[in-house]
Protein backbone atom coordinates (compact mmCIF):
# COMPACT_ATOMS: atom_id res chain seq x y z
CA UNK A 1 0.00 0.00 0.00
CA UNK A 2 1.20 3.38 -1.18
CA UNK A 3 1.30 5.87 1.42
CA UNK A 4 3.05 8.60 0.21
CA UNK A 5 0.50 11.39 0.55
CA UNK A 6 2.88 13.90 -1.16
CA UNK A 7 5.51 13.48 -4.20
CA UNK A 8 7.53 15.42 -5.72
CA UNK A 9 9.21 14.16 -8.73
CA UNK A 10 11.69 16.08 -10.24
CA UNK A 11 9.93 19.22 -10.02
CA UNK A 12 11.23 22.16 -11.90
CA UNK A 13 9.59 25.62 -12.47
CA UNK A 14 11.20 28.26 -15.38
CA UNK A 15 10.37 31.41 -15.91
CA UNK A 16 10.18 33.71 -18.97
CA UNK A 17 13.72 33.97 -19.84
CA UNK A 18 14.47 30.83 -19.17
CA UNK A 19 15.50 31.04 -15.79
CA UNK A 20 14.64 28.11 -13.42
CA UNK A 21 13.48 29.20 -10.10
CA UNK A 22 13.25 25.58 -8.97
CA UNK A 23 15.27 23.29 -10.65
CA UNK A 24 14.35 19.38 -10.61
CA UNK A 25 14.13 18.85 -6.97
CA UNK A 26 12.28 15.58 -5.67
CA UNK A 27 10.89 14.58 -2.30
CA UNK A 28 8.31 12.83 -0.35
CA UNK A 29 6.28 13.80 2.71
CA UNK A 30 4.50 10.15 3.74
CA UNK A 31 1.45 10.00 5.93
CA UNK A 32 1.75 11.21 9.59
CA UNK A 33 4.67 13.65 9.05
CA UNK A 34 5.14 16.55 9.08
CA UNK A 35 8.34 18.10 6.72
CA UNK A 36 9.96 21.36 7.07
CA UNK A 37 10.58 23.05 3.78
CA UNK A 38 13.76 25.59 4.62
CA UNK A 39 15.76 27.58 3.07
CA UNK A 40 16.31 31.82 2.50
CA UNK A 41 14.02 33.98 0.91
CA UNK A 42 14.06 33.86 -2.84
CA UNK A 43 14.73 29.90 -2.60
CA UNK A 44 11.91 28.52 -4.21
CA UNK A 45 10.06 27.56 -1.04
CA UNK A 46 7.23 29.42 -2.12
CA UNK A 47 6.76 28.35 -5.72
CA UNK A 48 6.97 24.90 -5.13
CA UNK A 49 4.10 25.42 -2.50
CA UNK A 50 2.07 26.99 -5.41
CA UNK A 51 2.70 24.28 -7.45
CA UNK A 52 1.79 22.07 -5.11
CA UNK A 53 -1.65 23.13 -4.01
CA UNK A 54 -2.19 23.57 -8.01
CA UNK A 55 -2.31 27.65 -8.21
CA UNK A 56 0.70 27.44 -10.16
CA UNK A 57 1.50 25.39 -13.16
CA UNK A 58 5.10 23.93 -13.84
CA UNK A 59 6.80 22.76 -16.49
CA UNK A 60 8.76 20.30 -15.43
CA UNK A 61 7.82 17.28 -13.54
CA UNK A 62 5.28 15.50 -11.69
CA UNK A 63 3.65 16.48 -8.19
CA UNK A 64 1.01 13.69 -6.40
CA UNK A 65 -1.16 14.48 -3.94
CA UNK A 66 -2.72 10.78 -2.69
CA UNK A 67 -1.40 9.11 -6.03
CA UNK A 68 -3.14 11.82 -7.64
CA UNK A 69 -1.51 13.91 -10.07
CA UNK A 70 -1.88 17.91 -9.90
CA UNK A 71 -1.71 18.47 -13.36
CA UNK A 72 -4.36 15.30 -14.48
CA UNK A 73 -6.28 15.84 -11.49
CA UNK A 74 -6.54 19.17 -9.91
CA UNK A 75 -10.16 19.14 -8.51
CA UNK A 76 -9.69 15.88 -6.64
CA UNK A 77 -6.22 17.02 -5.27
CA UNK A 78 -7.29 20.57 -4.18
CA UNK A 79 -10.55 18.19 -2.63
CA UNK A 80 -7.79 16.55 -0.30
CA UNK A 81 -5.89 19.50 0.66
CA UNK A 82 -6.03 22.55 2.35
CA UNK A 83 -3.58 25.89 2.04
CA UNK A 84 -2.71 28.86 4.14
CA UNK A 85 -0.89 31.20 2.45
CA UNK A 86 1.99 33.17 4.31
CA UNK A 87 -0.63 36.79 3.55
CA UNK A 88 -4.09 35.29 3.43
CA UNK A 89 -6.28 37.14 1.04
CA UNK A 90 -9.28 36.82 2.60
CA UNK A 91 -13.11 38.55 1.43
CA UNK A 92 -13.16 41.74 3.02
CA UNK A 93 -17.05 42.45 3.20
CA UNK A 94 -18.30 39.11 4.48
CA UNK A 95 -18.09 38.12 8.04
CA UNK A 96 -16.25 35.78 9.12
CA UNK A 97 -19.19 32.93 10.19
CA UNK A 98 -19.94 33.53 5.72
CA UNK A 99 -16.68 33.10 5.49
CA UNK A 100 -16.39 29.55 6.98
CA UNK A 101 -19.53 28.31 6.05
CA UNK A 102 -18.49 29.25 2.30
CA UNK A 103 -15.51 27.13 2.92
CA UNK A 104 -17.39 24.17 4.18
CA UNK A 105 -19.94 24.35 0.93
CA UNK A 106 -16.64 24.35 -1.26
CA UNK A 107 -15.63 20.94 0.16
CA UNK A 108 -19.06 19.64 1.27
CA UNK A 109 -18.87 19.71 4.86
CA UNK A 110 -21.93 18.24 6.26
CA UNK A 111 -24.21 20.27 8.71
CA UNK A 112 -22.91 18.59 11.88
CA UNK A 113 -19.13 18.45 11.17
CA UNK A 114 -19.08 21.89 10.50
CA UNK A 115 -20.99 23.16 13.39
CA UNK A 116 -18.40 21.10 15.59
CA UNK A 117 -15.45 21.95 13.93
CA UNK A 118 -16.35 25.38 13.79
CA UNK A 119 -17.06 25.64 17.06
CA UNK A 120 -14.22 23.12 18.24
CA UNK A 121 -11.43 25.72 16.60
CA UNK A 122 -13.44 29.27 16.58
CA UNK A 123 -13.21 28.95 20.45
CA UNK A 124 -9.68 27.37 20.40
CA UNK A 125 -8.48 30.55 18.63
CA UNK A 126 -10.86 32.72 20.45
CA UNK A 127 -12.44 34.05 17.38
CA UNK A 128 -16.39 32.95 18.27
CA UNK A 129 -17.31 36.43 19.62
CA UNK A 130 -16.11 38.22 16.54
CA UNK A 131 -17.82 35.53 13.78
CA UNK A 132 -20.50 38.38 13.09
CA UNK A 133 -18.40 40.85 11.83
CA UNK A 134 -16.96 41.62 9.29
CA UNK A 135 -13.53 40.55 8.07
CA UNK A 136 -12.01 43.81 7.18
CA UNK A 137 -12.45 44.53 10.92
CA UNK A 138 -10.19 41.93 11.72
CA UNK A 139 -6.49 42.57 12.71
CA UNK A 140 -3.63 40.27 11.11
CA UNK A 141 -3.20 37.97 13.13
CA UNK A 142 -7.11 37.19 13.18
CA UNK A 143 -7.48 36.71 9.98
CA UNK A 144 -4.42 34.38 10.09
CA UNK A 145 -6.66 32.27 12.63
CA UNK A 146 -9.12 32.72 10.66
CA UNK A 147 -7.80 31.17 7.22
CA UNK A 148 -6.32 28.73 9.56
CA UNK A 149 -9.40 27.66 10.52
CA UNK A 150 -11.26 28.03 6.77
CA UNK A 151 -8.29 25.42 6.72
CA UNK A 152 -9.19 22.89 9.06
CA UNK A 153 -13.02 22.33 8.30
CA UNK A 154 -12.97 19.91 5.83
CA UNK A 155 -10.22 17.67 7.39
CA UNK A 156 -7.79 17.70 4.95
CA UNK A 157 -5.56 14.91 3.91
CA UNK A 158 -2.24 17.14 3.20
CA UNK A 159 -1.97 20.31 5.00
CA UNK A 160 0.12 22.88 3.37
CA UNK A 161 1.35 25.68 4.65
CA UNK A 162 3.64 28.61 3.82
CA UNK A 163 5.11 30.49 6.93
CA UNK A 164 2.29 29.80 9.19
CA UNK A 165 3.48 31.07 12.26
CA UNK A 166 4.43 34.39 11.20
CA UNK A 167 1.75 36.60 12.79
CA UNK A 168 0.54 34.16 15.14
CA UNK A 169 0.34 34.80 18.98
CA UNK A 170 2.29 32.54 20.80
CA UNK A 171 -0.77 30.95 22.08
CA UNK A 172 -2.21 30.52 19.00
CA UNK A 173 1.47 29.26 17.65
CA UNK A 174 0.88 26.33 20.28
CA UNK A 175 -2.78 25.62 19.21
CA UNK A 176 -1.44 25.58 15.86
CA UNK A 177 1.36 22.91 16.28
CA UNK A 178 -1.23 20.68 18.30
CA UNK A 179 -3.22 20.51 15.28
CA UNK A 180 -0.94 19.57 13.04
CA UNK A 181 0.41 16.70 15.54
CA UNK A 182 -3.35 15.91 15.87
CA UNK A 183 -3.77 15.64 12.43
CA UNK A 184 -0.83 13.38 11.18
CA UNK A 185 -2.29 11.03 14.13
CA UNK A 186 -5.55 10.45 12.57
CA UNK A 187 -3.43 9.84 9.15
CA UNK A 188 -2.95 13.18 7.24
CA UNK A 189 0.70 14.94 6.52
CA UNK A 190 1.94 18.08 6.55
CA UNK A 191 4.21 20.27 4.44
CA UNK A 192 4.87 23.54 5.30
CA UNK A 193 7.65 26.25 5.10
CA UNK A 194 8.89 27.98 7.97
CA UNK A 195 12.12 30.22 8.91
CA UNK A 196 11.64 29.35 12.81
CA UNK A 197 14.08 26.69 12.96
CA UNK A 198 13.67 26.14 16.51
CA UNK A 199 10.31 24.83 15.35
CA UNK A 200 10.71 23.04 12.53
CA UNK A 201 13.28 20.98 14.18
CA UNK A 202 10.83 20.13 17.36
CA UNK A 203 8.07 19.57 15.41
CA UNK A 204 8.63 17.71 12.32
CA UNK A 205 9.96 14.10 11.03
CA UNK A 206 11.16 14.82 8.18
CA UNK A 207 12.98 18.00 7.11
CA UNK A 208 14.54 19.58 3.49
CA UNK A 209 16.60 22.27 2.67
CA UNK A 210 16.75 24.47 -0.80
CA UNK A 211 19.09 26.66 -2.35
CA UNK A 212 18.47 28.86 -5.35
CA UNK A 213 16.05 26.21 -6.38
CA UNK A 214 18.08 23.50 -5.97
CA UNK A 215 17.83 20.49 -2.72
CA UNK A 216 20.41 20.80 -0.87
CA UNK A 217 19.36 18.30 1.78
CA UNK A 218 16.36 16.00 2.22
CA UNK A 219 15.73 13.35 4.48
CA UNK A 220 14.84 12.72 8.61
CA UNK A 221 15.78 15.12 11.08
CA UNK A 222 17.40 13.06 12.39
CA UNK A 223 19.57 12.19 9.11
CA UNK A 224 19.77 16.09 7.84
CA UNK A 225 21.21 17.44 11.14
CA UNK A 226 23.36 14.86 12.49
CA UNK A 227 24.92 15.91 16.20
CA UNK A 228 24.34 19.37 15.28
CA UNK A 229 21.21 21.57 15.72
CA UNK A 230 19.16 22.68 12.39
CA UNK A 231 20.53 26.09 12.48
CA UNK A 232 24.35 24.82 12.52
CA UNK A 233 23.26 22.88 9.33
CA UNK A 234 21.41 25.71 7.66
CA UNK A 235 24.00 28.05 8.44
CA UNK A 236 26.57 25.64 7.16
CA UNK A 237 24.59 24.99 3.96
CA UNK A 238 24.44 28.40 3.05
CA UNK A 239 28.00 29.40 4.34
CA UNK A 240 29.76 26.36 2.10
CA UNK A 241 28.24 26.92 -1.15
CA UNK A 242 25.52 24.50 -0.72
CA UNK A 243 27.46 21.78 0.66
CA UNK A 244 27.40 19.96 3.98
Amino acid sequence: MNNNILEIRDYSKIYSGGKKAVDGISLTVKEGEIHAFIGHNGAGKTTTIRSVVGVMDFEEGEILVDGHSVKKEPVVCKSLTAYIPDNPDLYDYITGIQYLNYMCDMFSVSRKNRTERIQKYTELFKLSSSLGDLISSYSHGMKQKLAIIGALVHDPRLLVLDEPFVGLDPEASYHLKNIMKELCEKGSAIFFSTHVLEVAEKLCDTVSIIKEGKMIASGTMEEVRGDHSLEDIFMEVFENDGKI
